[in-house]
């Protein structure tokens, strides 16, 4: 276990723990054990589904300004493949994912947040790039990831003023799936993917990919991952199980096993 990411395993989630007060700043110990912890989410077969936490008070407030103020070129184009990897590594979780935000989720908490399938946010949440702020732009995937999650014009508007929007606005937008009262939040992320504890993970694990990887090919391709993706699924357990369970029982009532 690391110390400032911990990965705490109950009922099928795994709970990524972000734990670097006060605001969870994205140092290099911190992506170094959020890297191992999203590794360890993705080969454990007791994890099922994945939250991401930063606490009660802040999701992640962003990079640490002061490892970066005197850095020079070289060093950048580095760190920022460094961090894009990491961020890459949490898109990768072939489990359900999502981000449980409270506070501030800014800069690279936002990125962070981006790379989880779902997001949840609390009422007071804070959620923005403010990077151009400080003469910069997005490093660790927002130019990416925020314009295919809510449109390029919306994430022109966010990136190119730095400015933080709320969470009613946020969800308006798409980028937070659910706002619920802040002390709900993470109940309300383990809602989201209880579901998902107890359902076909191998069957899960394409669906995820298929949508991932297609987005960023030409829709015959996709078409093709999807197609390689469903022949797939009928070599599993799960596959006999749900569909004799249907025939049997109606829709809704398997009980899978993860094969």
């Amino acid at each position: 276990m690391g110390e400032l990411v911990k990965l705490e395993v109950a009922d099928g989630i795994g709970t990524i723990l972000l734990n670097r007060p006060p605001v969870n700043a994205l140092n290099d110990q911190l992506t170094g054990e959020l890297a191992e912890a999203a590794g360890q989410a993705a080969a454990s077969g007791e994890v099922r589904a994945v939250i991401i936490y930063g606490g009660e008070k802040c999701f992640a407030g962003g990079a640490d300004i002061s490892e970066m103020t005197e850095a020079d070129y070289a060093a950048m184009a580095i760190r920022a493949g460094q961090l894009q990897a990491v961020m890459s590594l949490v898109a990768g979780i072939p489990k359900p994912v999502v981000a449980a935000i409270t506070g501030y989720a800014l800069g690279g908490g936002l990125e962070l947040a981006l790379a989880a399938d779902f997001r949840v946010a609390g009422e007071s949440a804070r959620l923005g790039q403010p990077e151009i702020l400080l003469g910069i732009i997005p490093g660790a995937g927002g130019t990416q990831r925020l314009p295919r999650l809510v449109g390029p014009a919306k994430a022109k508007d966010l990136i190119f003023s730095g400015r933080m929007v709320k969470a009613a606005e946020a969800h308006a937008i798409g980028l937070a799936d659910l706002v619920v009262p802040d002390d709900g939040v993470y109940e309300a992320a383990r809602g989201m993917v209880q579901r998902y504890a107890t359902g076909p993970a191998l069957a899960l694990r394409a669906a995820k990919q298929a949508i991932d990887h297609g987005l960023d090919v030409a829709l015959a391709t996709g078409l093709e991952i999807e197609r390689v993706q469903f022949a797939a699924l009928f070599s599993t357990e799960d596959q006999r199980v749900g569909m004799t369970s249907f025939l049997q029982n109606g829709p809704g009532k398997a009980t899978f096993t993860g094969r």
